[in-house]
């Protein structure tokens, strides 16, 4: 991308420090870092600690990654990553010394859509503000900033360069939907008719609000939705409005699978040969359906991150699934992601020891929600995965199952020990996680088995000593996963466990709670929106049907073959399997496959 000097000093700068603004207290600690740093006692000032400053400073260039600094400092926040040597000159932007940096962009094409996959914390956002021209970059010096006359000389003779003089000279416009839907309330108020009103310039409004399932609420102001309905409202804000470039940070969170396949329709409605789509998305199903083509992003989480050149939507999940990025000969992870659908899928083979019943039920929130249950029956080392529409009742079955509601008739429920994780999570506790922990799970999360099954996979130990307070969403989850888990219990109701997590954690979570319950031999239902999950944790699913938020029922457990062909045959779409990893993948509607399956009547495939 730029012309490298042969013998530059600069491209031996292979390594990045990386010091953190919440971690670091000098006034706190006696600067162990500077006093152990082998080169600062040579008298080269390599880490300087001043009054003024808040943080201590590294420089990069006279560090010479013993990384004794980074063992040395009592509160973890430094951090010493060794650069693959390539990168060094293909820094895009760098907030500030000792920060995040982000090596390359994504290439958006006109006329198709761009899919981010990555890690939370590796830059999509940044990369989002980026091409937006919403953050100008500064190719890492972030001292002396470029002008624009620079940049576009960098990025000459590629794609980029045509696209960010676009941007500087034919003022085109960029609308950004938020990835933090939950925050819109904070920023504006009124009713959903009046905000759509205001930027209604495309005049499509009916058909996209009637496509997102938003007319009934219209006359609702802002600050009275749901999470799912704050998400299909900003999308209907971006669907509505004139712009060159739409960009969508995460447009599926708190969706169920048939508004994610309604909100994936109506962005593809707004594909244009002039216009630009770029979508960062976790839910893979859903980026594979949505995206023509895909660009990943690997590296260290808050410390730097690489964007690939774009590949066909197969390849580029699966390079992302398998770690490693061929045309450039790098592994970026260990181990390689598989789905391997549960042996148990076709019928039950595992013998289980222990069985639940439970009966026919009924109940009624309010006049207008009615909800039947009919019987069924559980066992010990299972997981049955709940499958429904938001408003079908799924929350409600598991408040039932926790004892939190009683049923109107029918059998009453058998007496468990229940163990329960909301689907909204809101920190009450004063304190670190380490207290939290201490309080909740004394004995469990000291204990040697549950910190390698539950807390090593779930990264808990670099978080174990921030403040509750201050975690951000996806820190929460897998920190309201670790407590549920770790409460002793004979069934285990988890609502939404994919929830502020991006892919990679997904599928480590999945696998925590499916050894977790085998090992344990104990049983949980799970309420999960993501395909992909919901599939690898299920032995047998519940499906729930009839009006949202109505009159609905929650059908016996069944096979997952069968419960899954039931439920997709409802939404109307049909799933084929990736040979090389066996993940499901939605088939384009009205494609050859979609209708072959359609017509057999397998629409969701446990073999390909």
């Amino acid at each position: 991308m730029s012309k490298r000097g042969s013998c530059n000093k600069e491209d031996k700068l292979t390594r990045i420090a990386i010091v953190s603004n919440d971690k670091c207290k000098p006034k706190k600690c006696r600067q162990e870092c500077k006093k152990s740093c082998p080169v600062v006692r040579m008298e080269k000032l390599c880490i300087e600690v001043c009054p003024s400053d808040k943080i201590a400073y590294i420089s990069e260039e006279l560090c010479i990654g013993c990384g004794i600094c980074a063992k040395k400092c009592p509160f973890e926040a430094i951090t010493i990553i060794n650069l693959p040597s390539n990168l060094e000159k293909d820094t895009t932007h760098r907030y500030s010394a000792n920060s995040f940096k982000l090596h390359r962009l994504p290439i958006p094409r006109p006329g198709e859509v761009l899919g981010l996959v990555g890690t939370n914390g590796i830059g999509k956002s940044t990369a989002l503000k980026i091409l937006a021209g919403k953050q100008k970059p500064n190719l890492g010096r972030y001292n002396d900033p470029p002008d624009w006359t620079d940049i576009l000389t960098y990025f000459r003779g590629s794609e980029l360069q045509n696209y960010f003089t676009k941007i500087l000279e034919d003022n085109i416009k960029a609308i950004i939907k938020p990835q933090y839907v939950d925050q819109i309330p904070k920023a504006v108020k009124g009713s959903i008719q009046q905000l759509l009103d205001k930027k209604d310039e495309r005049e499509n409004q009916d058909e996209v609000c009637c496509q997102l399932d938003l007319t009934r609420v219209r006359d609702r102001n802002v600050e009275d939705l749901s999470g799912g309905e704050l998400q299909r409202f900003a999308c209907a804000m971006v669907c509505i409005q004139r712009a060159d470039i739409f960009m969508f940070d995460e447009p599926s969170s708190y969706l169920d699978v048939k508004q994610r396949l309604k909100a994936a329709q109506a962005i593809r409605s707004l594909i244009h040969p002039d216009k630009y789509i770029i979508v960062v998305e976790h839910d893979l199903s859903v980026l594979d359906y949505l995206s023509d083509f895909i660009c990943c992003l690997y590296g260290v989480p808050g410390a730097y991150g690489v964007v690939t050149m774009p590949f066909s939507v197969r390849e580029g999940i699966n390079i992302f699934l398998d770690g490693f990025v061929p045309t450039e000969n790098l592994r970026f992870r260990e181990t390689s992601l598989t789905f391997k659908v549960a042996e148990t899928a076709m019928e039950e083979i595992v013998k289980r020891s222990c069985r639940y019943d439970y009966g026919n039920m009924e109940k009624r929130l309010g006049n207008h929600f009615h909800l039947t249950i009919k019987a069924g029956q559980f066992s010990d080392s299972e997981i049955l995965v709940m499958l429904g529409e938001n408003g079908t009742g799924k929350t409600t079955f598991i408040k039932m199952l926790a004892g939190r509601l009683q049923p109107d008739s029918g059998d009453s429920l058998p007496l468990l020990n229940v163990s329960y994780k909301p689907q909204k999570i809101s920190p009450k506790h004063q304190g670190t996680v380490r207290q939290l922990l201490h309080e909740k799970i004394r004995d469990c999360y000291v204990h040697p088995q549950f910190v390698a099954d539950v807390m090593k996979p779930l990264q808990i130990e670099s978080i174990i000593d921030q403040e509750v307070q201050n975690l951000s969403g996806g820190e929460l989850q897998r920190v309201a996963l670790t407590l549920c888990l770790g409460k002793p219990a004979d069934v285990y109701l988890i609502d939404e466990p994919s929830a502020y997590l991006d892919s990679e954690q997904r599928l480590h979570a999945a696998k925590v709670i499916k050894r977790f319950i085998m090992h344990a031999k104990r049983t949980a239902f799970v309420v999960e929106h993501d395909f992909i999950m919901a599939t690898y944790l299920a032995d047998r699913v519940i499906v729930f049907e009839g009006k949202p938020s109505v009159d609905t029922l929650a059908n016996s457990p069944q096979s997952l073959l069968k419960g899954m062909n039931d439920f997709l045959q409802s939404l109307d779409i049909t799933f084929r399997r990736d040979p090389n990893n066996f993940r499901p993948r939605i088939n384009k509607l009205n494609s050859v496959k979609d209708v072959e399956q359609k017509k057999s009547g397998n629409y969701f495939f446990l073999e390909d």
